[in-house]
């Protein structure tokens, strides 16, 4: 007769805890979506793609997540946990609530006209389960943050959060810089290019190395490097607010208003004027992200 050495091999608390339920409300939001919108409602386009993706990537991951807790399987993996599903909670939260603006923006009308009664209803529906994906997944990332005297993982804490933030804003910048925003002009923008680009892939590798759990073997103090760094692109980010917005908007080098003749979404300038607004985003975000690695110790093994 084999008995058990341990507890239940099942983990009943991954579908019945606060953030277990949350999880289990992401997915079933997430499926409702993708469905309507693959049945019925449609889309097309990037921006449309783009969507799909979001659901679907999201799903696949939050039942992935789910099936490792619940069968403790996570506990074979080479990674971090609670780093890595803190890290991908913030990202859902962050692409889901992208796609949740972008779909009805696009794709839902009053009317029935062209589309029919049908479809437009159909699109309604998608986009009331959108809001509610990011509802869900908001919600877990309240559940699991790091609390105060809490010993927790990196990517629970305010620090941790905000790195994923500046990671996706800058994918926003990036965006924007290849939709035509004329950023080869100057050496001046270009330098502004590289301090997004080696900020961006930094902090991604910061996320990495969390993740996977392998800070500790890392020759050098991960911590303090990481504060340094942060400082660092402080000063990075400090520098493209003043460089970008002259060389954009001065009447020396740039429009200082949007020229009248620009096409609506072909006119460099709205890409000037993103990058130069989200710039200044990831600026006080890096700056919050500084304040707050003060009062924080990184834990890699939970």
């Amino acid at each position: 007769m084999m008995e058990s050495a341990g507890g239940p091999y099942l983990n009943t608390a991954a579908v019945t805890s606060p953030v277990g339920i949350a999880r289990l409300l992401q997915m079933t939001f997430g499926c409702a979506t993708f469905s309507l919108v693959a049945h019925r409602g449609g889309f097309s386009a990037a921006y449309g793609t783009f969507c799909m993706f979001v659901w679907t990537f999201c799903f696949a991951v939050t039942v992935f997540i789910i099936a490792c807790e619940f069968t403790r399987l996570h506990s074979c993996l080479s990674l971090s946990w609670g780093n890595f599903t803190a890290a991908f909670a913030m990202l859902a939260t962050l692409m889901s609530v992208t796609a949740a603006v972008i779909y009805p923006l696009y794709f839902v009308q009053v009317g029935c006209y062209p589309i029919g009664c049908q479809v437009r209803d159909f699109r309604i529906a998608a986009s009331v389960f959108a809001g509610l994906l990011f509802v869900s997944y908001a919600a877990e990332v309240f559940l699991t943050r790091a609390k105060p005297g809490q010993v927790t993982s990196y990517m629970a804490t305010v620090s941790g959060l905000l790195k994923i933030v500046q990671a996706f804003v800058a994918c926003i910048i990036f965006g924007a810089l290849v939709n035509d925003s004329q950023y080869g002009k100057y050496v001046a923008t270009q330098w502004c290019v590289a301090v997004y680009s080696f900020c961006f892939v930094v902090t991604v590798v910061v996320v990495a190395f969390s993740v996977t759990g392998k800070t500790a073997l890392l020759w050098f103090p991960f911590e303090r490097s990481v504060v340094i760094y942060t400082f660092g692109a402080v000063l990075l980010y400090a520098s493209a607010a003043v460089i970008w917005p002259v060389f954009c908007f001065d009447s020396k080098y740039g429009s200082p208003q949007r020229p009248g003749l620009c096409a609506k979404g072909k006119c460099p300038w709205d890409s000037q004027l993103v990058i130069a607004i989200f710039t200044y985003v990831n600026l006080l975000l890096y700056v919050l992200d500084l304040a707050y690695s003060q009062r924080i110790r990184f834990v890699s093994h939970i």
